[in-house]
């Protein structure tokens, strides 16, 4: 006599196991802890066999039925359910393994660990917020050309055309590494040449007028901030390096008796070491700043604790304090000027410039970049570059809207 749904649900637990039949060979199996599970018994090439079927009340008496049912037919056709629902089980544990959030997490912590933090907080934010969303879940190797395109797209459609492109590219990589490590056959990037929009190219805000420099250099002579934000601000356009590397400048990588900033391939854009003469009104800064933060590890350390560097926001914010927005002055700003003026006004050999801004391009003898390459002109170039931003600040009238003390 087969069960009732009524009765599956007030049947109780004894003493010992209960086996209670609900038809073809269904069961409820009860053992003493209480719990209620469907079991289907089975033969199988002349072996007694039983079958899980689920948990009840998860699977309810009509779906354990059905489950039945699908087994039985299994059967009739000479096929065994349990070594079925295996192979579903291992390819379920096969997918999970190998799936675009699983890839991506791998190819993120062995291929971005040697990136600035910033770029990998960049890209993970990009990751979880979105692509892991549409695609986490996925088996790597099925996802197609049009199924990645509507993730992109939809990066696209918020108006963020170049962090849709980025977004592509990273997921290149992530299907490259897939390639190599043997998950997937393919690159379905690659057939997305085209797909996306133009990003319109935009160059960060700099100040390049002689005249506007001197204003700015009066801001940042009176801006009334911390110790360390100031001095990030006053070498900002002394050695015009990208704001990361000013941010994790340590004190270990001076060299006060040859007057330069060594700083380490690990740090450099270029994956290169790249050498920073330091003039005198650079260094008057930094001995100052070592009697408050000479201790520690990094020359700028952040206001939450020394163990970190000053926040990448910290110039930025101190230039919209002083006045000076996006749209007007940027901290990467500082490099364009230090080129635009060292070129056009000061006159020195472009040659001399691009190294000294650690840009990865070879000299006119078509030598790659090198450290030293050019070092006394470079030196010389610095400190004339110093003595002409000092000039500007003596002869300069303070920016409207910009603090004075």
């Amino acid at each position: 006599m087969s069960l009732t749904a009524l009765e599956v649900k007030k049947a109780k637990a004894g003493d010992k196991l209960r086996k209670l039949p609900a038809g073809k060979s269904l069961y409820l199996h009860i053992p003493p802890t209480g719990a209620k599970y469907w079991r289907l018994a089975y033969r199988f090439a002349g072996k007694q066999k039983t079958l899980a079927l689920g948990v009840y009340p998860d699977i309810s008496l009509k779906e354990a039925i059905e489950r039945r049912d699908e087994a039985r037919k299994l059967l009739a056709n000479g096929t065994d359910p349990g070594e079925v629902k295996r192979a579903k089980k291992a390819a379920n544990v096969d997918a999970a393994a190998n799936s675009f959030e699983s890839i991506a997490s791998e190819w993120f912590h062995i291929k971005m660990c040697d990136k600035s933090q910033s770029h990998q907080d960049r890209t993970w934010r990009a990751l979880q917020k979105d692509l892991f969303p549409l695609l986490s879940n996925r088996p790597i190797k099925s996802i197609t050309p049009p199924e990645l395109l509507a993730a992109l797209r939809k990066i696209e459609a918020r108006g963020a055309v170049e962090t849709a492109h980025r977004a592509k590219q990273t997921c290149g990589q992530i299907f490259r590494y897939a390639i190599a490590t043997g998950r997937a056959e393919r690159d379905p990037s690659a057939d997305l040449k085209g797909a996306l929009r133009n990003p319109v190219e935009q160059h960060l805000a700099a100040i390049t007028d002689p005249a506007e420099v001197g204003k700015l250099l009066v801001a940042i002579e009176a801006f009334q901030g911390t110790p360390v934000v100031k001095a990030a601000l006053k070498l900002s356009p002394l050695l015009f390096c990208r704001p990361g590397e000013l941010r994790h400048m340590e004190w270990e990588e001076i060299n006060w008796d040859s007057a330069i900033w060594e700083i380490p391939a690990s740090k450099m854009k270029i994956k290169q070491p790249h050498i920073v003469p330091l003039s005198n009104q650079a260094l008057l800064i930094l001995e100052e700043l070592r009697m408050l933060t000479g201790r520690g590890l990094y020359v700028f350390p952040s206001a939450r604790g020394t163990s970190r560097p000053l926040s990448e926001n910290g110039v930025r914010t101190a230039l919209r304090t002083m006045g000076y927005d996006n749209q007007t002055m940027t901290p990467h700003g500082f490099r364009a000027m230090a080129r635009t003026i060292l070129d056009e006004v000061l006159n020195f050999p472009p040659e001399w410039i691009e190294h000294q801004l650690a840009h990865a391009v070879k000299d006119s003898l078509g030598r790659a970049y090198n450290r030293t390459s050019h070092l006394p002109q470079r030196i010389d170039m610095m400190q004339q570059w110093a003595d002409y931003l000092e000039m500007l600040k003596k002869t300069a009238t303070p920016a409207k809207g910009a603090i004075s003390l």
